[in-house]
């Protein structure tokens, strides 16, 4: 398995297994199975809410014999909840108390949004914070102090644009070591993904396979990355699945990547993407898709009831 190396020479799989989505009463049972195919990559977060099925997961196969703790790579994140400066260090001690984990290897800032303590999913004006009421340094700073004290051995951010990324940048300090974005062929992130590069901070790609299971109303026109024809043509030639190949295609950019699955053979057989290699010719044709889109475009935070527009996610 390829791994990306922070700066501190400590080793991050490539390949790991992702826990959105994944309900409670299955995520248990499917972290256990990633450990047992050979996963050593969890990302999770506490708004995801089962957490605490994860930790009993790892504990299992622990339990087991499977693996031992320091063998395994742990990421969780902090919600928009708990942006106030005393607030991130309880939050992450609830973190590693439903994990069942006395740190975390990487901790990250979940969006660049800021909600009052409590709130779940903000939809009026007076559950969200401003930029002014919560600096995004003020977060940053507790989550310098959250490495330092041990609870992490790493810090990072997901969701962040460059604007953000300087922002924290020009603090000085400690700056993240993670970006974790949306990314596929339909949305390559290039500029961002050059910037990083440029600025030392590795990268991890969610929904790598196009948020398949986000099919709501507002969603139900949005291309469809699994059934692409382009993608289809390389999984033929190469004897994989479409999904292996939206895999290889962040393995082959040095880019982490972390599909989510709760079915056992599924989880094999994302595992075993790391074994395919892209060719120049693949890449070309991935690089010319000619889809351009963003599954999880973040109007749920934005709109008439919040302070927040688009321009505070993405890049313009």
């Amino acid at each position: 398995m390829k791994n990306l190396i922070f700066r501190n020479g400590d080793k991050l799989p490539i390949l790991g297994l992702g826990t959105w989505k994944s309900k409670p009463g299955e995520v248990r049972q499917a972290v256990y199975w990633a450990i047992k195919a050979g996963y050593r990559h969890i990302d999770c977060a506490a708004i995801y809410q089962n957490e605490r099925e994860v930790g009993q997961g790892i504990a299992d196969a622990l339990a087991d014999g499977l693996v031992k703790r320091k063998d395994l790579f742990i990421t969780s994140k902090l919600w928009n909840d708990s942006h106030r400066h005393e607030d991130v260090k309880p939050a992450l001690e609830k973190t590693l108390s439903d994990l069942r984990l006395d740190n975390l290897d990487l901790y990250l800032v979940h969006w660049p949004i800021a909600f009052k303590p409590g709130v779940g999913f903000a939809t009026h004006r007076e559950e969200f914070y401003t930029y002014q009421d919560v600096p995004l340094t003020q977060t940053w700073e507790a989550m310098q102090e959250q490495k330092a004290s041990g609870l992490t051995k790493h810090i990072g951010v997901s969701n962040f644009n460059q604007v953000k990324l300087n922002e924290i940048l020009s603090m000085g300090g400690e700056g993240p070591e993670m970006n974790q974005v949306e990314m596929h062929p339909f949305l390559p992130q290039e500029n961002l993904v050059k910037f990083c590069t440029a600025h030392g901070i590795l990268m991890t790609a969610y929904s790598p396979l196009g948020s398949p299971d986000s099919r709501a109303e507002r969603h139900k026109n949005d291309p469809r990355l699994l059934d692409n024809s382009v993608v289809m043509e390389i999984a033929k030639k190469h004897g994989a699945s479409v999904g292996q190949i939206l895999i290889a295609w962040s393995i082959s950019r040095d880019i982490a990547v972390i599909p989510k699955s709760v079915n056992q053979d599924r989880i094999i057989e994302n595992f075993k993407s790391a074994e395919i290699t892209l060719d120049s010719g693949d890449l070309d044709l991935l690089a010319n898709i000619g889809v351009s889109h963003r599954f999880i475009d973040g109007s749920f935070f934005t709109g008439p009831q919040s302070p927040y527009i688009l321009s505070d996610l993405w890049d313009q």
